[in-house]
């Protein structure tokens, strides 16, 4: 008998032609396709957040480090030995003696901020993003008191190569018997270096250890030890271990302190863009419960003859669910599958939009990446999928209630 019945209902559902009907088949169809889009749409942006933190975060820490150790009165003398202490603590996998400074860089008549970072040649060579990522040149000529290495945007501002030379001036001046002269030191370019990231790619120069004290008048001193440890989010505990170790004359940083603005200024974009996009979902849900409305509105004397044949009020209002149901389950799965399909191919469909409109859409010198990353997060597309899933049942729940109360002698007395 139920059975029966439901046939019954599929039959006067999708078999008579009538103009409320397709109306309603039209509000049934934009909001499938709204909630595709709101699923799609937050698979995608939550896709390019992570990867945007994710390169972010790789090319900070591979550049900078995980902690900075510097001293409380200026600069550090007997830096090595203080390096090898560092070394020798639990959790640090590399401790490195550098001397940095921001100078004026010139050359063939232009004039570009910079910033200096003297470190052996070795530890150069031990750090992969930059010596993975030489460009031209090599580091095997990072060596003496004449060479340095330079981001690959820097070289093309300055219109400069391997080979060539550049002009580093110091904002510390030198104190003569004319009065105080500005520092200044040619340099031959080694290499050409690209790690993707603008901001680094277009100011940082590598020099060697002896040369940078010597151009910063640091003998035999340094003024940071960079330091790497195994897990980034344990430098709290070893930053309070190198304290105890090195005592009170030293002061720490860490890259969370370094870039706290910057990454919760991502987090807070985050969050906000998910609760911004997720209205998408809501708008199409809220279409779901009018269409379902109106569907039991326009079936009134269709439920009352299946309710005058046997069917009960249960299987009214689970056939009254599922119809409202599977819109929101259907979305969902479309909008699921051009998301992450979207996703891991959003660096290739930039390149053909660029081509196609013969603009740059993607513009390093703002987002400081030179290519459109994504990574997607399981987890979060799982919340994302839940949640659409969750409202796309929940919306169809009093509609079916209403269609499930309906009288059967109220809705066929005036038919």
């Amino acid at each position: 008998m139920i059975f029966g019945a439901f046939e019954r209902l599929v039959a006067l559902r999708y078999l008579r032609s009538r103009r409320k009907e397709g109306f309603i088949s039209v509000i049934a169809g934009f909001s499938l396709v709204g909630i595709a889009l709101g699923v799609a749409t937050l698979i995608i942006v939550m896709s390019v957040m992570n990867g945007f933190r994710q390169e972010l975060l790789g090319r900070i820490l591979g550049v900078n480090g995980h902690l900075a150790v510097m001293g409380v009165q200026g600069d550090l003398v007997e830096y090595k030995t203080l390096a090898e202490r560092i070394s020798e603590i639990s959790g640090v996998k590399s401790a490195t003696p550098q001397v940095q400074g921001q100078v004026m860089v010139t050359a063939s008549g232009t004039a570009t901020g910079g910033l200096v970072r003297g470190m052996a040649p070795e530890d150069l060579k031990a750090r992969a993003l930059i010596a993975d990522k030489i460009v031209a040149g090599s580091l095997d000529d990072f060596k003496g008191n004449n060479s340095v290495v330079i981001g690959a945007r820097l070289a093309q501002s300055l219109r400069l190569g391997v080979g060539d030379k550049i002009t580093l001036i110091s904002p510390n001046s030198a104190v003569t018997v004319f009065g105080s002269m500005p520092r200044l030191k040619a340099y031959t370019i080694a290499g050409l270096f690209d790690v993707g990231m603008y901001e680094y790619d277009s100011s940082f120069i590598y020099m060697p250890l002896e040369a940078a004290q010597i151009f910063f008048e640091l003998p035999e001193k340094v003024n940071t030890i960079e330091v790497f440890v195994d897990n980034v989010d344990m430098t709290r505990p070893i930053r309070r271990e190198i304290h105890q170790t090195l005592g009170t004359n030293i002061r720490t940083q860490d890259w969370q302190q370094s870039n706290s603005s910057f990454f919760n200024a991502i987090q807070v974009e985050r969050n906000v863009m998910f609760l911004i996009l997720s209205l998408i979902i809501l708008v199409a849900v809220f279409n779901i419960v009018s269409g379902q409305i109106m569907l039991v509105k326009d079936k009134g004397r269709d439920i009352a003859i299946l309710r005058t044949m046997g069917a009960t009020r249960g299987m009214i209002l689970r056939v009254f669910f599922l119809s409202g149901a599977s819109i929101g389950l259907f979305g969902t799965l479309v909008g699921f599958a051009l998301g992450l399909s979207f996703a891991s191919n959003i660096e290739t469909i930039r390149q053909w939009l660029e081509g196609l409109s013969g603009s740059n859409l993607f513009q390093p010198e703002i987002y400081f990446l030179s290519k459109l990353p994504a990574v997607v997060d399981p987890i979060e597309v799982v919340q994302i999928v839940g949640m659409a899933l969750f409202f796309s049942f929940l919306a169809p729940i009093f509609p079916a209630w209403r269609a499930a109360r309906l009288d059967p002698v109220e809705a066929i007395r005036y038919e």
